[in-house]
């Protein structure tokens, strides 16, 4: 069914996804909130569960409604960082900026005590692996788990820590509704670097399946300059201010090849926590269309306000491609 896309739905990720139909989404790309780390200025906003396994709970529930509004070649790229339990540092007394526009950033708060934060079953300073808990929860919710992706943060913010190595890593997790999927590795292959990655297979690819664009299976030999690409992604912070909001935006760069990958050209992607809009802008500058659920208006109003000038952007080009073609047909 035809279904309209570039839209942002106002209010509760869950109850706007209630109003979509099923098998509508090509692939879904987005960041939650993290357990504990920030404060977004919205009642009902996630992360601010009392314990870790409330947050878990909630990111299934979530991740119940994508995976039924999901085509069943559809997949989900979901990145999340860690939080530690302890007795001051990370994770249990958070002296943390808070991201709501009404405050423009400038507030710290004590977000563990805001939130009445028990870190039940932790002991302090224990890392409490959130993401791999997601991971491994969504698994039993019915998605398949396909792969664990690293992030690795050239320039990772710095950490006052004396008894552990600084955290310059975060996840994205490759999930799918079913065994078989769209995914269209050529479109994110990478430049060989070596004599040997020329003479080696790739472990995926291969024979293209016409029933099912972007899907492959057996090898295929990376013998033209290129390769298939690896699981490490080395993509630095960025660093944004959308008119005096600050947000834990994640880099365009980052979330490309999710994008490419995960969603034919003219797809929909989908993210439920749509935030500043990054997920939006990337799908509309590589020709995919969007849709977005977002609590927070101001925030739906800065993500317009970015998108406005990229939809711009493609509208002239599609012009200029039109008149070429016209010009050429004659």
């Amino acid at each position: 069914m035809d279904m309209e896309a570039n839209i942002i739905l106002e209010g509760d990720c869950i109850e706007s996804m209630k109003t979509l139909p099923d098998s509508i989404i090509n692939t879904t790309v987005t960041s939650p909130p993290y357990y504990g780390l920030r404060d977004y200025g919205e009642d009902g906003q996630i992360g601010q569960e009392e314990t870790p396994q409330q947050y878990i709970d909630k990111m299934v529930e979530v991740f119940s409604q994508v995976k039924r509004i999901t085509r069943d070649d559809g997949s989900l790229w979901l990145n999340l960082g860690d939080s530690y339990a302890g007795s001051g540092g990370n994770g249990y007394k958070q002296g943390i900026q808070t991201t709501n526009p009404v405050t423009n950033g400038d507030v710290d708060v004590d977000l563990r005590s805001k939130m009445k934060r028990k870190d039940v079953g932790f002991k302090k300073k224990d890392l409490m692996g959130i993401p791999w808990r997601v991971a491994m929860a969504l698994q039993e919710d019915g998605w398949y788990l396909r792969q664990d992706i690293i992030w690795h943060k050239p320039n990772p913010m710095p950490e006052s820590v004396t008894d552990r190595c600084t955290k310059s890593h975060e996840y994205i997790f490759l999930l799918t509704k079913n065994p078989d999927y769209f995914f269209d590795y050529e479109s994110i292959r990478e430049r060989s670097v070596s004599k040997m990655d020329r003479q080696h297979l790739s472990p995926i690819g291969g024979k293209k399946d016409p029933r099912k664009p972007g899907s492959y299976s057996g090898n295929a030999p990376e013998n033209d300059g290129f390769r298939n690409k690896r699981s490490v992604w080395s993509v630095p912070i960025t660093s944004k201010n959308y008119d005096g909001a600050h947000f834990a935006v994640y880099p365009e760069e980052l979330i490309k090849p999710c994008i490419l990958a995960g969603a034919p050209a003219d797809g929909i992607v989908f993210d439920p926590f749509f935030g500043a809009g990054t997920t939006g802008v990337v799908a509309v500058k590589h020709g995919r269309k969007y849709i977005g659920c977002e609590l927070n208006p101001e925030y739906i109003e800065i993500a317009k306000k970015r998108l406005q000038p990229v939809h711009l952007q493609e509208e002239n080009k599609k012009k200029a491609e039109g008149i070429i073609n016209s010009y050429f047909e004659f």
